[in-house]
């Protein structure tokens, strides 16, 4: 297993779509509108399995990483797949990685990988357009929204 960034988009929209439904176009978007940020994949023997964007931000002015669209395809899940990638990007960008887990499962999962500070979304500072803030923010179906924060 390789993880590097991921420069094809067909793999993006990929592991993406099946992971989020979102379009193509939204997809494209996003990768063509952001400004700070980049994708880093997990790669095996049949290409890439796993993918997440990590996108510049502070909190409280220290800087650190914030992970978006973290996702796995079907067939490798369960396998290790996201925390080998959390445990490379907690490793490589900057003071925390930082994210807004989508669902109540999910707060357990990061949690258990190194997430255990709850702070409020509104701390989360990006440098990229309003468009792109809005896209960041987006596809959390918590009652209360939580950010979940690791690292120092």
């Amino acid at each position: 297993m390789i993880i590097k960034s991921v420069t094809n988009n067909n793999d993006i929209i990929e592991i993406w779509q099946e992971a989020f439904g979102d379009s193509v176009e939204d997809i494209m978007y996003f990768i063509n509108n952001l400004k700070h940020g980049y994708c880093i994949g997990l790669y095996g023997e049949k290409g890439i399995q796993s993918l997440m964007f990590l996108v510049d931000c502070t909190i409280d002015g220290c800087k650190g990483g914030y992970v978006y669209a973290a996702c796995t395809k079907k067939e490798y899940r369960a396998n290790g797949c996201m925390t080998e990638l959390l445990s490379y990007a907690t490793d490589n960008c900057g003071d925390f990685l930082c994210l807004i887990p989508a669902d109540e499962p999910l707060i357990d999962y990061y949690k258990k990988r190194g997430f255990v500070q709850e702070i409020s979304i509104e701390s989360i500072v990006f440098d990229e357009s309003k468009e792109i803030t809005d896209y960041l923010f987006e596809g959390c179906s918590l009652h209360k929204p939580i950010a979940l924060k690791n690292g120092g």
